[in-house]
């Protein structure tokens, strides 16, 4: 059989699972943006776990490529923002209610890459109902993070990293250690003698900046669009989504920032 972009891509199979429910115009808007958004977390997810485990064989360099990777993917989401604020509210009223209480709170995806970055609330898992999403979900809370293992390479590199940090329940989140950031102090003082783990230290933060660029986008879009009417899956909206961008993923990271 001869392999066309078609077949390769499986084009007939994607376009055909766009199935608007209202008959409103801007429905497929809708839909497009948060499948392509899902696509792209699918990706983030597949570069982030490679980046956890080269980091965790002490392979850092690929590691590295890998997290710009997805920082520039994280820019097409953030952008994805602006197109679909060009659903009025008037738009997105019209076909609302066909929605019935499906949410983005309930994309397993944007969960597993919280987990995966390090923001981490065994609660969270109670919102599937599938039982292989909570078990995927759960496994991954079970494992470091990206962020967990970053700090096993500074260990093993020969900083102090406390052994509370090194071994511990890793599905919970921990306050920031004041000795973390002396670790972190360190490197940035010093970029020379430990440039590799100076420039992970960057990627880590050009994570986080863009997380919280793609969240306030999350935010104003919603706002602009709903204003403070409740969300579909039950949140309290925009109230909501301004505590997520209050979140931290890395806080030592940028705590540093402080004292340098």
């Amino acid at each position: 059989m001869t392999i066309t972009y078609r077949s390769y891509l499986r084009l007939p199979e994607l376009l055909d699972v766009q199935s608007p429910l209202s008959g409103v115009h801007d429905e497929l808007l809708f839909i497009t943006i948060h499948q392509a958004s899902e696509l792209w977390m699918k990706l983030c997810l597949h570069e982030l776990g490679e980046a956890r485990r080269r980091i965790a064989a002490d392979d850092v360099a690929p590691a590295l490529k890998m997290m710009a990777r997805v920082s520039r993917i994280q820019a097409q989401l953030i952008q994805s923002w602006e197109v679909l604020a060009t659903m009025t509210p008037a738009d997105y009223a019209a076909m609302r209610g066909k929605l019935g209480s499906s949410s983005g709170f309930q994309s397993d995806q944007y969960r597993s890459l919280e987990f995966v970055m390090g923001n981490r609330n065994p609660a969270m898992v109670d919102v599937f109902d599938e039982d292989d999403v909570r078990a995927r979900l759960s496994d991954e809370l079970a494992r470091p993070s990206l962020y967990d293992e970053a700090l096993r390479l500074l260990a093993r590199r020969g900083l102090p990293i406390p052994a509370d940090r090194l071994e511990r329940d890793f599905a919970q989140s921990v306050p920031p250690s004041p000795d973390v950031e002396a670790c972190w102090a360190t490197i940035y003082g010093h970029p020379n003698d430990h440039w590799d783990l100076y420039a992970l230290a960057e990627k880590l933060v050009d994570l986080e900046y863009h997380v919280q660029l793609w969240r306030f986008g999350h935010l104003k879009t919603v706002e602009r669009v709903i204003g403070f009417k409740t969300g579909t899956g039950g949140t309290a909206g925009v109230p909501y989504l301004a505590r997520v961008v209050e979140q931290r993923f890395f806080p030592e990271l940028l705590n540093v920032r402080t004292s340098l």
